[in-house]
Parts: C-alpha cells; structure tokens; sequence
C-alpha cells in the first residue's frame, strides 16, 4: 500500500511537471508546422503506441457503440481542446494560453449544472468563479495593447473555444462512464483525433517540411508524443486511481505556473508583477471551485445513500 501510494506521488509530480512543459514543447512546434498539424500527428503516432500496446496484449476491439463514444470524447477534448490550444499558440504566449486553460473547472462545473444538474451554486463556488475571472481579467489587462492584433485575439478566442470543448468532454467522460481500461480508451480517442487533425490540416493546405531534418519540429513532436501523451496521460490516470480526486487536481494548478515560467526563462515571454499576481488570483480561483465542487460531492453522496 505504501508503495503504491509513493508510486502515486511520483506519478503525480510527473504529471504536474510533464504536461506544464508541453506548452513550451508546442510554442516551438508550431513555429515550423500548422498548429493543427503539429496536435493531429501527435496524438495520432501516440494513439497508434498505445492502442497498438493493449492490442498485442491480447485486448479486444470495443464495441461500435463504445468506439463512437471514444470518437465524440476525443473529437471535444484533443481536436476541439488540444488541438485547438496547439493552434492558439502560433498567436499568443504559450504562458497566457496556459493561465486561460486553468480556468476549465470552472467551465465543467458550469456544464455539470446543465448536463448532469449534480452542481449546487454554493457562496463558494461562485466567489471562485468570480475569483478566477477577475484573475484573467488582471491578466488581460496587461496584454490590453496586443488585443488590438487581429491574431492576438483569434488566439484568445481558440483558447477560449478549447476550454470550453474540454469541459464538456470531461461531462460526457463522466456521464458515459465507459466500460474500458481508461489507457485503452484513451489510445483510441488519441488516434481518432490525430487522424481528424492531420485529415483537417491538409484539407487546409498545410503538411509537414519533409524536405529535411528539422531537429525543432521533431523534437518537439517526440516530446509531445512520449512525455506530454503517453508518459504524461498514463502518469495523470495513475495519480487519480490512487489518490484523492481534489489531491489528483493539484497538477492543474502548479501547470500554468511551469508553463509561465518556462515561456519567460527560454522564449522570453512577457512576465511581471501583474501577470504573476494574476496567475495567483486565478488559480486561487479555481482551488476555490475546486474546493466547493469537492464538498458537493460529499453531500450528493451522504443523501444518495
């Protein structure tokens, strides 16, 4: 028991680190390659690993009705949320982006009260939300000049779209609570995006420089594939198998802070005094929802027993 708790921990310090560090990775990825295109082939090669492992493990292929789930969740959380948030990043710092994503649980609990109606607007719950949206509002206000540029603000509005489409995946994640190994599941829900991405960027008229090595772009796409997908996913199912759901959570918070930092120590991104305090704010926001979220749970469970 000791042990899995400590494997735990690990998995959780993985995690938390590992998928704040992908945002850098996607920065640099997308100076040489459409957004789309760069998300599509990672999630695709990592989609073919994992399906690819479970198979030859003797696994069976899931239902139609489970692989048509696999596709929709996969569709809203990687093409429409990852996919989307790799795009963004061509336009805006690869910091904001992260700072704007860690306001998603304050849009599946807004979603969980329309989809799933288990959510109680407690004082908490809404102070956090107003909490986190004023620590936003503190952040844009620092990039007040840049949101003159048109490409500034499509990528404020992807990131924006991203969030959203992540949340009502996570909804659908929990409301169809799928009977299949959650890596497995996963490997599918990878390569079904990856293919609808990659499918989309060339549509688009975008491929990848073939004509020789970019050690950028490769390197960026094996960091992706290896520590932001497989290494990353399995370490964050890992942690919320064996920890507490609000201990599992923690990764949301210290991302946007490694992802900050990063963008300001190696791409030399915008960082001061109001950014940092803002980042603050906003993940103090969402620890309050977070926290009100927990608490409803409780008390869902205590009167459904």
């Amino acid at each position: 028991m000791k042990k899995s708790n400590t494997n735990a921990y690990m998995a959780l310090v993985l995690v938390s680190i590992f998928w704040g560090t992908t945002y850098l990775a996607s920065r640099i990825g997308v100076r040489h390659t459409h957004g789309l295109m760069l998300a599509g082939v990672r999630q695709t090669i990592a989609g073919i690993l994992l399906t690819g492992f479970f198979l030859l493990r003797g696994f069976k292929f899931p239902e139609k009705i489970i692989l048509s789930r696999l596709f929709v969740i996969g569709v809203m959380m990687l093409c429409m949320s990852n996919g989307l948030i790799t795009w963004a990043m061509q336009y805006i710092p690869s910091g904001l982006c992260a700072i704007i994503v860690a306001t998603v649980p304050i849009w599946i609990t807004i979603f969980s009260y329309f989809l799933v109606q288990r959510t109680k607007f407690t004082i908490l719950l809404i102070t956090g939300m107003l909490v986190g949206l004023l620590g936003v509002g503190g952040i844009f206000y620092d990039y007040l000049p840049s949101l003159a540029n048109p490409e500034f603000r499509f990528g404020i509005f992807l990131t924006l779209i991203s969030c959203i489409s992540w949340a009502i995946g996570s909804v659908l994640t929990a409301r169809w609570a799928l009977k299949i190994n959650f890596l497995y599941g996963a490997g599918f829900q990878m390569l079904f995006s990856g293919i609808v991405m990659t499918g989309t960027a060339i549509l688009m008229g975008y491929s990848l420089p073939l004509d020789g090595f970019n050690r950028e772009l490769w390197g960026s796409i094996f960091y992706l594939v290896f520590f932001g997908s497989i290494l990353g996913y399995s370490s964050y199912v890992f942690a919320l198998n064996n920890l507490p759901t609000s201990l599992a959570s923690v990764y949301a918070y210290i991302n946007p802070i490694v992802a900050v930092l990063l963008g300001w120590l190696i791409l030399q991104e915008h960082l001061n005094w109001t950014t940092g305090l803002s980042c603050l704010v906003t993940l103090g926001g969402v620890y309050m929802v977070n926290m009100a979220v927990n608490r409803n749970k409780k008390e869902y469970g205590t009167t459904k027993s």
